[in-house]
């Protein structure tokens, strides 16, 4: 079973050391089995690393670039691969594939949210020349308590991941579930109960808080300028909204700890493997930047959890993982023999690098070609090192074990230093034995070219689907009841 969170940052949890954060079920989760400290997203965006997820491959192999190229069943996922082996197959929750009249692999999807209207986002499409997105200011206005319709949707998916655990209980037949909840994803409307238990005025403010200028890099200034949402954010705004985030992390806690419940009360815990993952981090601020998008810890970094049979207890990893090694995994703990589309893809079991010693030598990549940027990013981690190759633009060095929270690109502060130059070549090295990143940036824009076109033309990506966060199934199902009220 892996439950999948939306937007959870990877140090938001009492078990990663979080001074603040109350997560007593993810604790105890990781208290039992074992916890990826070095684990990334594919892509630092919603729809692609979907996409990656599913077919166990970057995203410069499924061309699943962005928020309006979502999957659509093809390559094949990990999941169509179980479910034709026998073993039923199921998500609840959100999905952001293109649609359900895909065949994206499951036998059974409950509750789905896709893209809206199969399209998805469009303006994230318009890279070229950047468009001015005006949705920003929702972001600062949402702050706050109260329900919304993201975490009444997680109660629902809660609930039915309860029933579908309980009929469970007692069959013969092996299963997988892809849980994903939407929390503590926007908008920062948190139930009064979690929001509650953290006090505004003590929350730690954002890193970098004193120089709130995003980084003196030219291809960050473009992101930052087109999500332009930290200059809605003063002080107390900043508090208020971080308490939020915090009160819908503990929020998506106790979600978690409802659905782990009903598998022990159903017989079967000692039996299943347990994942948590979250799709990617958010930023909340730190150095200028909210929600995703860029290489920094908060936002391509991701929580990683992992737990049940074969699987260490109390155990931590430093190997550096990605959300591609959920793949393998699910066909490692399902006993299912990896083919030639399994052997092509970079993932590995989780539950294999968790028995094996550290591996600082291991290479993770994430990369990045949606919304607010004007070329490819693409992120290498390998043991102490983070590298961020810009197409056109200066590289980023980072040495996370000096520098956890990124304040200082070597590349810019000591270019000159043989440290530093060794380790620039050898990212680049790393990246390169990966993809040709030119070459990949210029089939990417070739595809979204092609894409602008197939939807109508900019006007049409500028005007279609705009919105601050995906509509809930229920939403969508309102807005197409009124739309045909209206004919």
């Amino acid at each position: 079973m892996i439950i999948i969170s939306d937007e959870h940052r990877k140090d938001a949890m009492g078990c990663a050391g979080h001074p603040i954060v109350k997560t007593p079920n993810l604790d105890a989760l990781a208290a039992r089995g074992t916890f990826f400290g070095n684990a990334y997203t594919p892509s630092p965006m919603c729809v692609p690393t979907r996409a990656a997820i599913a077919t166990g491959d970057y995203v410069h192999k499924t061309r699943n670039w962005d928020s309006a190229t979502p999957y659509n069943g093809a390559p094949r996922s990990w999941m169509r691969q179980l479910r034709d082996s026998g073993i039923d197959t199921v998500s609840i929750g959100k999905l952001h594939f293109r649609s359900g009249e895909d065949d994206n692999g499951f036998s059974q999807e409950i509750l789905p949210m896709h893209v809206v209207g199969g399209i998805g986002w469009t303006i994230g499409l318009l890279r070229e020349n950047l468009p001015t997105y005006d949705a920003a200011s929702e972001l600062a206005a949402d702050v706050g308590v109260g329900d919304s319709s993201y975490t009444d949707y997680d109660l629902d998916i809660t609930a039915a991941a309860e029933t579908w655990l309980t009929n469970k209980a007692g069959s013969e037949t092996p299963w997988a579930a892809f849980v994903s909840l939407v929390s503590p994803h926007y908008p920062l409307t948190c139930p009064q109960k979690f929001y509650e238990m953290y006090d505004p005025d003590k929350v730690d403010l954002p890193v970098g808080y004193e120089n709130r200028n995003p980084p003196d890099h030219s291809e960050l200034k473009n992101v930052a300028g087109f999500f332009d949402y930290d200059r809605y954010f003063d002080e107390q705004k900043t508090r208020e909204a971080k308490a939020a985030y915090y009160g819908l992390t503990s929020f998506m806690d106790h979600c978690v700890g409802r659905i782990l419940s009903a598998l022990e009360a159903s017989g079967q815990a000692e039996d299943t493997v347990v994942i948590y993952v979250s799709d990617h981090g958010d930023m909340m601020g730190d150095q200028g930047f909210w929600t995703k998008q860029v290489m920094y810890e908060q936002s391509a970094g991701v929580p990683m959890i992992m737990a049940g049979p074969g699987v260490p207890g109390g155990h931590r990893v430093n190997t550096a993982t990605s959300l591609l090694d959920l793949a393998a995994t699910a066909v490692d703990v399902t006993g299912l023999e990896s083919d030639a589309h399994n052997r092509a893809c970079p993932g590995v079991s989780l539950r294999v690098i968790a028995n094996r010693p550290d591996d600082p030598d291991r290479t993770v990549l994430s990369e990045y070609h949606d919304g607010g940027s004007t070329t490819g990013t693409f992120m290498i981690r390998w043991d102490r090192w983070k590298y961020v190759h810009y197409v056109g633009h200066d590289p980023q060095l980072f040495d996370l074990k000096a520098d956890p929270n990124e304040l200082h690109n070597l590349a810019t502060e000591r270019p000159n230093h043989p440290e530093t130059l060794a380790a620039l070549k050898e990212g680049e090295k790393r990246l390169r034995s990966i993809c040709d990143p030119e070459a990949v940036n210029a089939q990417c824009f070739a595809d979204q070219k092609a894409r602008i076109a197939e939807l109508g033309g900019e006007e049409a990506c500028l005007s279609a689907y705009q919105f601050n966060h995906t509509p809930t199934p229920n939403e969508q199902a309102r807005a197409e009841r009124d739309d045909l009220s209206e004919l």
